[in-house]
């Protein structure tokens, strides 16, 4: 057991309210948030004036030590989630990789346990991956749910995408069974053929990546997807790393129509970067990789505005592969480099202080986009995502004066570059505190492998 803190003095971010007061923490739990609470014997002080205390930052799309055949993405769950807590966030929901042809559902499962166990320094789920499609597969769903699997992906491109009957099944299952989609959403038939086209005529340079995936087959797997949850009862979607103006369009007309347990995700990438990247000289811009491309300026300044009201959440996509090893692969053709971008570490600081601190987003708003909504929407509230009595001390101390240059020297995830590198943000956080065990005080970083804890996450609704 833990001992006892209180927080003192901070600009607290509840859901409801701020205000300058005071968090306590007794075992990994949080028993007050108040005023002035009076001191008790034996807690440790944190004096908090002139910072800004929140939840913990929840991060449902992470791909650590991921398979893609040929490599696997560089961070483990150790180190992967050692750089997560450097950056403020206490808690991630990881897709896992495909696995065998053929293989059940709970597969992958089994594999992300032993795979995460005795490693991670935070506490995490798994989603599901859904390979294909059989009556076994639907029943497991929900058995699988009981075991805090709640959440379950499916691709619309890749080796193991599905077909529209069988993304149509489980879309029915999940709506009956209260649990939620992630889709991978990009039309696969026209980026075959992009991709096929642009290598018969030798345009093999990351600056052509973009053009092999564009827009539109984002935009319209989007609508696709919105329209088949629509038919299914308002099955519950979450669209996964939205990039682009147009599927954000398609999800605010769905919303008008009045469809319900409609979700949209983007990630710092989308909001920081744009595809003129993929310009720069020699390999370079194979460091930006991923998929969807990055975009035009214009999509960039429409996910902004709507992470106001639209956008539902802030994740990473966090895939990262070493440059000099394993990008690289894709030097004389960009299809062979591995896809994907480090940002685990990178997410909370950039969206404070080019959300919060330039204005774009209040304050409360991106406390809900990178720690409440996640949780709500991924079973995982009131026990995560808020400064609540009975909820996990999970508690970030953001110091809104501190400013730090990014770059790979100064982060933790295991790889060989950032792709905001030279980037200053304002504001960083200061403690990290993980079910009231500090992780970081003050910029010492103390964790032991294995002290994260697996998640039993809760479905969206109880079964129909």
């Amino acid at each position: 057991m833990h001992g006892a803190m209180r927080i003192k003095g901070g600009l607290v971010v509840g859901e409801d309210r701020e205000f300058i007061g005071d968090v306590r923490i007794k075992g990994e739990q949080i028993v007050a948030v108040g005023r002035d609470l009076p001191v008790q014997e034996g807690e440790e002080l944190i004096e908090a004036q002139g910072k800004i205390v929140i939840p913990g930052g929840i991060d449902v799309h992470t791909h650590l030590y991921l398979d893609v055949g040929f490599t696997r993405s560089s961070d483990d769950f150790y180190t992967g989630t050692v750089a997560a807590a450097w950056g403020g966030t206490t808690t991630i929901v990881d897709h896992p990789g495909f696995g065998p042809s053929g293989c059940a559902l709970d597969h992958q499962i089994k594999a992300y346990h032993a795979l995460a166990a005795g490693k991670a320094v935070i506490d995490y789920g798994f989603h599901g991956v859904i390979q294909q499609v059989d009556e076994k597969t639907l029943a497991r769903m929900g058995t699988l749910a009981d075991e805090g699997i709640t959440s379950y992906k499916v691709y619309l491109t890749y080796d193991y995408k599905l077909s529209d009957e069988e993304v149509y099944r489980v879309l029915v299952q999940a709506r009956n069974q209260g649990l939620m989609i992630a889709v991978h959403p990009e039309n696969d038939g026209i980026i075959r053929y992009l991709r096929g086209k642009l290598l018969r005529e030798r345009k093999t340079a990351a600056r052509y990546h973009p053009l092999s995936r564009p827009v539109v087959c984002e935009a319209e797997a989007i609508n696709r997807m919105i329209l088949w949850a629509n038919l299914a009862g308002d099955a519950p979607l979450y669209i996964v790393h939205l990039s682009n103006e147009r599927g954000l369009a398609f999800i605010r007309d769905a919303r008008k129509r009045g469809q319900k347990h409609l979700y949209a995700e983007t990630c710092p990438q989308y909001l920081m970067l744009d595809d003129r990247v993929y310009d720069q000289p020699g390999c370079e811009g194979l460091k930006y990789l991923m998929c969807p491309p990055l975009r035009k300026v214009q999509d960039r300044e429409s996910l902004w505005e709507g992470l106001i009201a639209a956008i539902d959440t802030v994740a990473t996509d966090h895939c990262p592969f070493f440059f000099e090893t394993q990008k690289v692969r894709g030097k004389d053709d960009f299809t062979l480099c591995p896809s994907g971008v480090p940002g685990i570490e990178e997410r909370i600081p950039l969206l404070f202080s080019e959300g919060v601190m330039h204005k774009r987003i209040s304050l409360r708003r991106f406390v809900d986009l990178c720690s409440t909504n996640p949780a709500k929407l991924f079973g995982l509230y009131p026990q995560k995502g808020v400064l609540r009595e009975g909820s996990d001390a999970d508690i970030v101390i953001i110091d809104p004066s501190a400013k730090k240059v990014l770059g790979q020297s100064s982060l933790h995830a295991q790889v060989d570059y950032s792709a905001y590198e030279g980037w200053e943000v304002q504001g960083y956080p200061e403690w990290v505190i993980s079910r009231g065990e500090v992780l970081l005080r003050a910029g010492v970083f103390s964790a032991s492998p294995g002290r994260g804890k697996f998640i039993i996450r809760k479905r969206l609704y109880p079964p129909l």
